[in-house]
């Protein structure tokens, strides 16, 4: 059986995008890999080997936000230009609009059956839409500032939200009301979601923190100071036993939420962390930043058998206090090499193209020999 400390790898590396990356999300079938950036273009990159990548250009201002549907036919981004748009994520590179928003739109989601998107406003509303129908249904609206993330709880009963009036905002989309409100955040609070089942949610912030609330009895039960600037965004494993976070530090950082402990710091990144997200199997995770990269990582950290850590853990009613960082010592660098190929795709009536592309792979990149994995013992 394989450790809990075995160290995650860098296994790819994808050269693409001309400018920062914002945003990230894994194919359910782990086949295919989206990011969002700067540079206004969608990119899909299809994690076979030697495959080519799919550059959808549509969006007008910066894609905020990145999200697959359920069964991977659909691709969901947000942008500053107050859209959203629903890609089908082949060579084809087709798309619809979906306009209600009167300002950027921060983030998107799909509700976990496919049938209901929703979306988070610098308008500060949260709006809820039908894919189906392809139509607004509702608004959500009692954020007194930007909202920067809304994410469905599993179910699609709740949604969660936060932003910059300093408060995580509970709502039940039944009722449509807020039904409960979580503050005591030094700024804005950046990102939001649940964990797998539910129960949990994570939120992070620009104080440089982040908080774990169980929603059953409404109550802080996790509170991590591991970062030296801002949270911009994090990332649940599958498990609900780990979660990864991306920081303006530069850094991220893997928490084990049954220790309540820093377990990791991944340095691979120039500049600030924007995107994080383990893939549907928990098997991967990628991660995006102001330096224009995307890294792809095997977590191998998390082939600990489940059911033996949870039995372990399971009389444990408490966390720990935040974890100290000490003993923190480099790992050796990994080295990556490269090969070619992408394809240009537009969203409307536009003829694609092939572009230049790096795709580092498998075991020998350097990344400028800044790539290194911090544990903390």
């Amino acid at each position: 059986m394989a450790s809990v400390m075995e160290d995650p790898t860098l296994e790819r590396h994808f050269k693409g995008h001309k400018d920062v990356v914002s945003c990230a999300d894994f194919s359910p079938n782990n086949k295919q890999l989206a990011t969002g950036s700067c540079d206004k273009n969608l990119m899909i990159w299809n994690l076979t080997p030697k495959a080519r990548a799919f550059r959808f250009v549509g969006h007008t201002d910066i894609i905020t936000g990145v999200h697959f549907s359920p069964n991977g036919s659909l691709v969901a981004s947000s942008s500053r230009d107050q859209t959203v748009r629903l890609w089908t994520p082949s060579i084809k590179g087709e798309s619809t609009v979906f306009k209600a928003h009167t300002a950027s739109v921060r983030s998107v989601q799909f509700s976990s059956d496919g049938q209901r998107l929703v979306t988070a406003s610098d308008d500060k509303s949260v709006k809820v839409w039908g894919v189906e129908r392809k139509k607004f249904l509702y608004s959500l609206n009692r954020h007194t500032n930007w909202v920067r993330c809304a994410r469905f709880s599993p179910d699609g009963r709740l949604v969660a939200s936060c932003g910059d009036d300093r408060t995580v905002r509970l709502w039940d989309t039944s009722s449509r009301q807020c039904i409960n409100i979580f503050t005591d955040y030094g700024g804005s609070a950046t990102f939001v979601d649940f964990n797998s089942s539910g129960t949990c949610i994570a939120s992070s912030g620009a104080d440089n923190t982040l908080k774990i609330w169980d929603i059953r009895t409404n109550k802080l039960i996790q509170h991590y100071i591991v970062h030296s600037a801002g949270v911009n965004c994090f990332s649940f494993h599958p498990s609900g036993n780990y979660l990864i976070s991306g920081s303006s530090d530069s850094t991220m950082k893997i928490l084990d939420l049954l220790e309540g402990r820093l377990i990791y710091t991944l340095h691979g990144h120039k500049g600030p962390v924007l995107a994080v997200a383990f893939s549907r199997d928990g098997d991967l995770f990628a991660s995006g930043g102001a330096d224009s990269q995307v890294l792809m990582w095997k977590t191998n950290f998390d082939s600990l058998n489940y059911k033996v850590l949870l039995s372990r853990h399971r009389k444990r009613v408490t966390p720990d206090p935040p974890p100290h960082l000490m003993d923190i010592y480099p790992r050796s660098h990994h080295r990556h090499s490269a090969q070619n190929g992408t394809v240009e795709v537009s969203g409307h009536n536009c003829t694609a193209t092939t572009i230049p592309m790096c795709i580092s792979n498998s075991t020998d990149f350097p990344l400028g020999g800044r790539y290194s994995v911090n544990t903390v013992n």
